[in-house]
């Protein structure tokens, strides 16, 4: 077998299908076209048509099988809409990602039910809800993969962690229970763990120069991350490569939460 049969064998997802929300803009719009490049036919999922339109394009002008969605995901009727309309895209899909999220940081004595309830719908219902429209139909067909976007605040408590921290926190349990139920029918859930990204979701932060050079120094490689940096451990969590790999965290973040 030649090697790049092996490789495609192992990594390429063509014939299938992938959601990703939050898929237009940051870690999610490195993930969406990493997928699409190695084969997948993907769905984007977000609120703004202009960001959603450009990105598809883009997406097909390189060749690449894309279409989007716009939707508030803010909402369960939104998530409910949001879930129905990925899957006419082109069918039901194998693979979902879940990106989108909100980063609502006060300080703690300041976080009021609104922020809370908001953080809670954005970055753990709608995951959960997605999970539960595509994960029995993924089980039923014997293949799926469900990526959660969690943080490092999912494990350990910094600049304010706050409803946010408990929210991805929380995701990272909710990907071990979807393994527990259909792990044991093809379909794997786990979550990639970014370090400091600079991308809108990290605005307040990424507008600090001397706060971004002390994450990079925080680092073992030397910098901040990138949305690209992501696209290997997405094709791979995505892939027949993973399929022994269910209820895990990634860390994809240059070494910070080891150092």
């Amino acid at each position: 077998m030649t090697s790049q049969k092996y490789l495609s064998e192992l990594f390429s997802l063509e014939g299938r299908v992938a959601v990703v929300t939050g898929g237009s803009s940051g870690i999610g719009r490195g993930i969406t076209e990493a997928l699409a490049r190695a084969g997948a036919s993907v769905v984007v999922v977000a609120r703004r048509e202009a960001e959603l339109a450009r990105t598809v394009g883009e997406l097909e002008a390189a060749g690449c099988r894309a279409a989007w969605v716009s939707a508030d995901l803010g909402t369960s009727e939104g998530v409910r809409v949001a879930g129905d309309e990925a899957a006419a895209a082109f069918g039901e899909p194998d693979i979902l990602v879940n990106c989108a999220g909100v980063n609502l940081r006060p300080p703690m004595s300041e976080l009021d039910e609104d922020v809370w309830d908001t953080t809670m719908t954005v970055n753990l219902k709608a995951p959960y809800l997605l999970g539960r429209r595509y994960g029995p139909g993924m089980a039923g067909r014997g293949f799926g993969r469900i990526i959660h976007i969690t943080s490092q605040q999912a494990h350990r408590a910094f600049v304010q962690s706050g409803a946010y921290g408990v929210s991805k926190g929380a995701l990272e349990s909710l990907a071990r229970s979807q393994a527990e139920a259909w792990s044991p029918h093809g379909v794997t859930c786990n979550t990639l763990v970014p370090g400091f990204v600079m991308t809108p979701l990290n605005q307040r932060l990424s507008s600090d120069p001397e706060r971004v050079a002390a994450l990079a120094a925080r680092t073992m490689v030397g910098r901040n991350g990138l949305a690209e940096d992501f696209a290997g451990a997405a094709v791979f969590l995505a892939s027949a490569a993973s399929s022994y790999v269910t209820g895990q965290s990634l860390f994809v973040d240059g070494g910070f939460s080891v150092h």
